[in-house]
C-alpha cells in the first residue's frame, strides 16, 4: 500500500483553489466543502457565468464564502472556457470586451471579499491576428484593469502557462511574465501587476525553480502548485515540493499558496501531505 509522509511546510499559509479541486460541487457548495477539509481561505477562477453577472448571484457567492468562514484571496478576471482551452481573453480581438466588460464586476467583489490578487490570463495566439496588434491589445486591455484594481487596493498578476499546455500562449516561461508584468507597471505608472509563480508549469517546462525563485523574489505575488505529470498533489509527481517549500519559506514570502491541482476526491489523500488542516468532524 502506498503511504504518503506529511511536508514539512513551515510558516506557508495554503489557500484551496475552489475550481479545480471542489470544481465537481455546486459553485455556492464548495466554500462550505473547503471549510470542512480545514481550509481558512480560498482562490477561484471566473465564477460567475457571464461577464456582468446578476446582482443575485454576486451576492449568493459572497454569502456562501462569509457563511464558510472562507477568506477569498485571489480570484481570476473572466478567462473563457478554461476547460475547452481559452486561456484568457483580454488579448483576443473577438474576446476581449467581455474580459473588459468583467473589469468592474471582479474589482468590486475583491473589495467586497478583501480578495487583494486578480489573476489576468493573457489569452492565446490567434492565426488571424498580428502577433504585434495582439500585444498592444493585452497591454491595454491589463492597463485598464491594473488602474481599476489600484482603486481598492488590489493586485493584478500575470502567470506563465506550460508550452506543453497551450503552445500558443505568449507567456511561456517566467522571465517573458516578468517582463510582460513590468510593461504593465511602466505603461499603467503604477507598481501593482506582479507576477503569478504557478511551480505546476514552471516545473512541466524544465525551468530551474530554484533558480526562478532567487532571480525573481521580489516580483511574486501569489503562488500556485500542482505536481507533474497528472496535475495532482504534491509528491504525487517529480516536482521536489520540500525543496521548493523551505525556500519560498525562507524567502519570507507572506502571501498564500493556492492548490491548484486535480483531486482524488479522497480527501484523505489529497491533503494528508499538508499538516497545518483541521479537518471538521
Amino acid at each position: 500500500m502506498e503511504t504518503h509522509t506529511a511536508m514539512n511546510t513551515g510558516s506557508l499559509k495554503f489557500a484551496a483553489n475552489l475550481s479545480m479541486l471542489y470544481g465537481h460541487l455546486p459553485l455556492l457548495e464548495r466554500p462550505d466543502a473547503a471549510a470542512a477539509a480545514g481550509f481558512e481561505a480560498a482562490e477561484i477562477w471566473w465564477p460567475f457565468d457571464s461577464p456582468v453577472p446578476a446582482d443575485r448571484d454576486v451576492d449568493a457567492l459572497a454569502s456562501a464564502l462569509n457563511e464558510a468562514g472562507l477568506q477569498l484571496v485571489a480570484m481570476n478576471f473572466l478567462e473563457g472556457d478554461m476547460r475547452a482551452g481559452d486561456r484568457g481573453l483580454l488579448s483576443v480581438p473577438d474576446g476581449v470586451s467581455r474580459f473588459r466588460d468583467s473589469i468592474e464586476t471582479a474589482v468590486a467583489f475583491a473589495d467586497r471579499s478583501g480578495c487583494r490578487v486578480l489573476n489576468a490570463l493573457y489569452g492565446n495566439r490567434q492565426p488571424d491576428t498580428d502577433p504585434a496588434a495582439q500585444h498592444e491589445l493585452a497591454l491595454e486591455s491589463l492597463v485598464i484593469a491594473a488602474r481599476a484594481a489600484h482603486k481598492v487596493g488590489a493586485r493584478v498578476v500575470l502567470e506563465t502557462i506550460s508550452r506543453q499546455e497551450a503552445p500558443d500562449y505568449p507567456l511561456g516561461n517566467a522571465d517573458t511574465t516578468v517582463a510582460m508584468a513590468d510593461r504593465v507597471n511602466e505603461a499603467s505608472g503604477l507598481s501593482n501587476t506582479g507576477f503569478l509563480c504557478d511551480l505546476y508549469h514552471h516545473g512541466r517546462n524544465g525551468e530551474d525553480i530554484p533558480a526562478l525563485l532567487r532571480r525573481h523574489e521580489q516580483r511574486i505575488t501569489h503562488f500556485q502548485i500542482a505536481d507533474t505529470p497528472g496535475r495532482g498533489r504534491p509528491g504525487s509527481g517529480v516536482l521536489d515540493y520540500q525543496d521548493y517549500f523551505a525556500r519560498i519559506d525562507a524567502s519570507g514570502y507572506d502571501g498564500w499558496i493556492g492548490l491548484e491541482y486535480e483531486p482524488t476526491r479522497d480527501y484523505a489523500v489529497d491533503f494528508d501531505w499538508l499538516p497545518s488542516l483541521h479537518p471538521r468532524t
